[in-house]
C-alpha cells in the first residue's frame, strides 16, 4: 500500500497469472502479479493509498435475472468499491454499468481437458479405410464372384463342358486374390509384363495358376479369363494401398482426440463440462443464437470456481472447462514443472477470440482520464506485456498436438547424446542437430544442411 492523502477501495479478486491475492495473519489482503504490479504504479503516481476488498461470492461478476449484479461488478456499479481490478472482459452489458480503462489485452477462450493418449485398439487394422471403401470392397468382391459364376457357366452351355462346383472355386479364387495368398504372387504377374510376353495375360493359365497361389482351378475360356486379370491387378491396387497406409499408420501411431471443437464437446456424453462461475462466458454463448453453442451451457454439469483452482481437477479427467488461454498456458507450466509431463489439452477451436480486457472503474469516476494516460504508456513500453510473461514459463512441448509425435521434437537430445559426445562422437551429434533442427548441440543457429 503505498502512502497518499486519501484512500479509496478497490476490488480484486484471484485470477492466476494476472491477479495473486494473499490474505494475511491480520486479516490484511496482499497483491501479486501483473495486476498487483499496475495497482503500485497507480498508487505512487496518483498520490493515493488502497484498502482492498474482495468479493462476497468471489465471482468477477455477471448480471442477474432481478438485474442486480453479482462479484466484483455488483460492487463496481453499487459504488462499494472506486475500482475493481479484474481485469474484465469487455461486453456491452458490463459497459453499461461501469465505465472501463484502456485494454490491458486481449484473451481468447478454448476448451482445455486431459491430454488424449494413445490406446489398444484391437480393430485397428480396419481403419486404414473407412467403412465406406470396405463397403464397396465387399460388393466388389460379391459383384465379381456373381458375374465370373455366370459367364462360365453360359460358356460351358456354349462349348458343352461340364464344370462341377462352379460356385465354392469362384468365391476362393477372388478370395485368395485379393487378400494376395502367396509371397510371390504380385512379383510374378509384374514379371510376366516385364518380359514382354506376347501372349496377352488370360491366354496364359500357367500363370495365373502361380498368381493364384497353384490353384487348381480357372476358367477355361478367355472371356472368363478377362474377368480374372481385372481382379487380380484390381486386387494388386487394393492391397498395396492398404499395406502402404496401414505401414504409415503403425509407424506414426495416431491418437484420437474426443473433443476438439464445441460441437464434439456436446456431441459426446463420456466427459462432463463445466463453466466458470460468474463469467461473461454462459450469456455470450446463450446469446450466439447457435443452437451448439447453447448446447455448451444448457448442458453443463456444473461450475467451477476458476481454471486455476480447478487445474488438478482437469487433469485428472473429472471434467472439461472452457478457459481462458493466458490460465491455460499457466496451468500447463504447472503441470510440466511438478510431474515432467504434459497431461493438459488445448482444443484447436476457440470459443471466442480477441476479447479486449480492461479494469472497470465505477460511472464517472474522477480517476479514470488519469488511470487511462498510466495504463497508456505502460502499454506502450512494453511492460504490461512483460509482467505477465514472468509469471508464465514457455512449455511449447505441451502445445504440440497429441498426434505430432514425442514432446520435445526433433530437437530434444536423445538418450545417449550426452555419453557419445563424451566418448569423442560429439562431432556425428552435433551434426546430427544440425541437419533436424538447423542448430548445434549448443544452442548456436547454423545452416540448415
Amino acid at each position: 500500500m503505498s502512502t497518499g492523502t486519501f484512500t479509496i477501495k478497490v476490488a480484486a479478486e484471484q485470477w492466476v497469472p494476472w491477479t495473486k491475492v494473499t490474505s494475511e495473519p491480520d486479516g490484511g489482503i496482499t497483491l501479486g502479479g501483473p495486476t498487483g504490479k499496475l495497482m503500485e504504479v497507480l498508487a505512487q503516481i496518483m498520490m493515493f493509498e488502497y484498502v482492498l476488498v474482495r468479493p462476497p461470492d468471489g465471482l468477477w461478476g455477471a448480471e442477474q435475472p432481478d438485474k442486480s449484479w453479482s462479484g466484483m461488478m455488483g460492487m463496481v456499479h453499487r459504488e462499494e468499491v472506486e475500482f475493481a481490478l479484474g481485469p474484465f472482459t469487455i461486453t456491452p452489458q458490463r459497459e453499461a454499468v461501469s465505465d472501463f480503462a484502456i485494454p490491458l489485452a486481449s484473451e481468447n477462450q478454448a476448451i482445455i481437458m486431459q491430454r488424449p493418449r494413445q490406446e489398444t485398439d484391437m480393430g485397428g487394422f480396419l481403419k486404414a479405410f473407412t467403412m465406406e471403401v470396405w463397403l464397396l470392397m465387399a460388393l466388389s468382391m460379391a459383384a465379381m464372384s456373381s458375374a465370373t459364376i455366370l459367364l462360365v457357366l453360359a460358356e460351358s452351355r456354349l462349348f458343352g463342358c461340364v464344370i462341377k462346383n462352379i460356385t465354392s472355386h469362384t468365391m476362393l479364387w477372388v478370395l485368395k486374390a485379393l487378400t494376395q495368398e502367396g509371397e510371390q504372387q504380385t512379383s510374378i504377374l509384374c514379371e510376366f509384363y516385364a518380359t514382354k510376353q506376347p501372349r496377352p495375360v488370360w491366354r496364359s493359365p500357367g500363370l495365373l495358376k502361380d498368381y493364384l497361389g497353384g490353384s487348381e482351378w480357372l476358367p477355361k475360356d478367355n472371356a472368363g479369363r478377362v474377368l480374372v486379370t481385372t481382379w487380380l491387378l484390381a486386387s494388386l491396387v487394393f492391397m498395396s494401398s492398404y499395406g502402404g497406409i496401414l505401414t504409415a499408420m503403425l509407424t506414426v501411431p495416431r491418437v484420437t482426440i474426443p473433443i476438439d471443437s464445441l460441437a464434439d464437446l456436446v456431441a459426446q456424453n463420456d466427459l462432463p463440462w463445466r463453466l466458470e462461475a460468474g463469467s461473461m462466458t454462459p450469456r455470450f454463448l446463450m446469446e450466439s443464437g447457435e443452437p451448439v453453442r447453447q448446447r455448451v451451457v444448457t448442458g453443463a454439469s456444473g461450475t467451477f470456481p476458476d481454471c486455476w483452482s480447478a487445474r488438478q481437477s482437469i487433469v485428472d479427467g473429472e471434467f472439461v472447462a472452457i478457459c481462458d488461454e493466458t490460465t491455460m498456458k499457466k496451468a500447463m507450466a504447472w503441470d510440466f514443472s511438478t510431474t515432467g509431463e504434459c497431461h493438459l489439452y488445448i482444443a484447436k477451436e476457440k470459443v471466442y477470440s480477441s476479447a479486449w480486457m480492461a479494469v472497470a472503474f465505477k460511472r464517472n469516476s474522477s480517476f479514470l482520464a488519469r488511470a487511462n494516460g498510466i495504463i497508456r504508456v505502460l502499454k506502450e513500453a512494453g511492460l504490461v506485456d512483460h509482467w505477465l510473461g514472468q509469471e508464465i514459463v514457455s512449455t511449447p512441448q505441451c502445445l504440440r498436438s497429441p498426434n505430432a509425435g514425442p514432446p520435445g521434437g526433433c530437437c530434444a537430445p536423445q538418450p545417449g547424446d550426452s555419453a557419445r559426445s563424451a566418448a569423442g562422437a560429439g562431432g556425428r551429434s552435433e551434426l546430427r542437430y544440425t541437419r533436424l533442427c538447423g542448430r548445434t548441440a549448443d544452442d548456436r543457429p547454423v545452416l540448415t544442411m
